[in-house]
């Protein structure tokens, strides 16, 4: 085998918050894609406006820098456990890992997830320590539990015989020995060059190349971002296209060829082993596809990803409101964009219901559901959206359900709450750590179904401090019934507009999700019952007029601010006789049966009858 020497490929992998994009930023700095004086965004690989707002990174993106003659294709990857579908297809572009981890904080749940996958395709692993210069850092620890974490993975020695750089991504510089400071991050890209292996190829294999992810220009059309194994791929040049859904081979022709230089698109005439390029040219191709040479076509293996874990039904809105605020409304719309978002996304699944305009999609988890609800109502949808439910399997006769390892960071006093809260959801402890320093650290297995809702009532019973991580585990038996949300709903009973007299009036009944002077109507949820059972209220009462005046008849009430649901909150507040109304500049929870008289009577149905 031969190897290109002047090329490296690496992803950077992390759980959430511990600085990947920050990191990527530095490299591009020190490498000189910017200049010295250019005002550059934080987190500029974070380009989605939802990945802004939520901090995270939800697509994986890469870019490229040059040190010392060696180009350095770098692959930034989510760190949240939903969107592991981004990081398993990233391994497959690269030759090394660099395994990020808080100097404080040390690996937690989507640590062991992509350490896991890192280490099952045999990749060499960089660890990098970053925030060392927080307060609170325990390097030494820090290092001593990722080694464990390696053990109890089944590293073989080779693997655990990792590097070590520490870092400072914001301050961009790094060191080999934390006792001394950095000045830049000359030791992180000496490290990557010494101890990430050059793609290796053979010069006599004719060329393969497999699309691991997809992307869309509005001059070329649909782009396939690959990972060239073997061969030349040209510009210009007749390609054999492998499709992985079918296994037919068509002949297909490379119409651009891009590379990523920094944060830009160039075009070039030809790319070599070990190069990742965009290709235009093919509009149906999909990920999982080979381009192969035409004379000796040679597949790839199939890109595998694990099987979503949790479902939604998605379907067009029905209410009585629909069709004032969002321009795409019917169900071949919803469809088409369903399918789209196949193309892209190989973690998730689009099934057919009973319904011809509604679909159950499955995914990793609520929040890769919520991103992409959320999408799509920035795009102009209507959407009806049901209560999360998980993805049961039948394995030899018993019905198995998916568990999560959650962990769970939180205030010592507020220990008892959340072992409380997590023991009706059928969680079992697994361990408890405590630094000393006044938080402790609970691990817990717990069914997914537990999960479902769980985080708000989490926050309100540890007074918004503890952080929560979780990650798939794998099946289990059905651990049986799990209390639904302890709380019921005001349900309007009639429609028209909001006001102030019937919601002051209203308001001693629990926590209101409207506002006056505001659309409602039958079947709309307008506010959180505090008693367990819901109400069919008036919310659109007007105060009637006398002739009668008095100075002391109208008293001074005040009308508490409603509470504004975001996607998140509405999606784990439904119940399962509930659904989420979305529209561009609205969410909203109403009834899936908005006539009281026919909820009623389904209620009457459902009663068990006396002997």
């Amino acid at each position: 085998m031969a190897q290109r020497t002047d090329l490296r490929n690496v992803a950077i992998v992390a759980h959430v918050d511990h600085g990947k994009t920050t990191l990527v930023d530095a490299m591009l700095w020190r490498s000189g894609a910017f200049r010295e004086n250019q005002d550059v965004a934080k987190r500029v690989m974070d380009s989605m406006d939802l990945e802004r707002e939520k901090g995270i990174t939800i697509l994986a993106k890469n870019t490229a820098v040059e040190w010392e003659g060696v180009t350095i294709n770098v692959v930034d990857t989510p760190g949240h456990a939903d969107f592991g579908g981004e990081v398993e297809r990233g391994l497959f572009m690269v030759d090394g890992v660099v395994l990020l981890v808080d100097a404080s904080e040390g690996p937690l749940p989507q640590t062991r997830f992509v350490v896991g996958k890192a280490l099952a395709r045999g990749l060499p692993v960089v660890l990098v320590i970053n925030k060392i210069d927080r307060p609170d850092a325990r390097i030494s620890d820090v290092v001593d539990e990722v080694y464990e974490l390696f053990i109890d993975l089944g590293a073989d020695a080779a693997q655990i015989d990792f590097p070590i750089v520490y870092t400072n991504a914001k301050a961009r510089t790094a060191t080999l020995d934390p006792a001394v400071p950095g000045d830049d991050l000359a030791p992180l890209f000496q490290t990557l060059l010494d101890s990430v292996p050059a793609p290796d190829y053979d010069p006599a294999h004719p060329m393969q190349a497999l699309v691991t992810n997809l992307d869309a220009s509005p001059y070329v059309g649909r782009l396939a971002l690959c990972r060239v194994r073997h061969g030349q791929l040209r510009k210009g040049q007749q390609v054999a296209w492998c499709r992985a859904t079918d296994g037919t081979i068509q002949r297909a022709k490379v119409a651009d060829l891009y590379m990523t230089r920094a944060l830009a698109r160039e075009e070039v005439d030809e790319a070599g082993p070990g190069d990742i390029v965009a290709v235009a040219g093919i509009p149906d191709v999909t990920i999982g596809d080979t381009l192969a040479d035409p004379d000796d076509p040679r597949p790839l293996a199939e890109l595998s990803v694990e099987e979503p874990s949790m479902s939604v039904v998605i379907g067009i809105n029905t209410s009585p409101l629909a069709g004032r605020e969002g321009s795409k409304l019917t169900a071949r719309m919803v469809k088409d964009r369903l399918d789209k978002e196949l193309v892209g996304n190989v973690s998730i699944r689009v099934l057919d219901t009973e319904r011809p305009d509604a679909w159950e999609v499955q995914g990793r988890g609520e929040l890769q559901l919520a991103v992409l609800v959320e999408t799509m109502r920035r795009e102009g949808f209507e959407l009806t959206v049901g209560r999360p439910k998980v993805v049961t399997r039948d394995i030899d006769g018993t019905l198995m359900e998916p568990v999560e390892r959650l962990v769970v960071e939180v205030p010592e006093e507020h220990m008892g709450a959340v072992t409380q809260l997590l023991a009706t959801r059928k969680g079992v402890m697994q361990g408890v750590t405590n630094h000393g320093e006044g938080w402790v650290r609970l691990t817990f297995l717990i069914p997914t179904r537990g999960l479902i809702g769980i985080r708000t009532q989490m926050m309100t019973d540890t007074r918004g401090t503890a952080v929560l991580h979780q990650l798939f585990e794998g099946w289990e038996p059905w651990h049986g019934d799990i209390r639904p949300r302890g709380t019921g709903s005001l349900v309007a009973d009639r429609t028209g507009t909001t006001t102030m007299f019937a919601l002051m009036n209203l308001q001693e009944r629990g926590h209101l999700f409207v506002g006056p002077g505001e659309d409602v109507y039958e079947g709309a949820i307008i506010g959180e019952n505090a008693r367990s059972d819901d109400m069919d209220v008036n919310p659109v009462k007007e105060k009637k007029l006398t002739n009668m005046r008095s100075s002391t008849a109208d008293e001074l009430v005040r009308l508490n601010v409603a509470r504004s649901l975001t996607l998140d909150e509405a999606m784990e507040m439904v119940r399962d006789d509930e659904c989420v109304e979305v529209t561009p500049s609205a969410v909203r929870l109403r009834k899936v049966v908005l006539a009281g008289t026919d909820r009623a009577k389904i209620a009457r149905q459902a009663k068990p009858k006396p002997n």
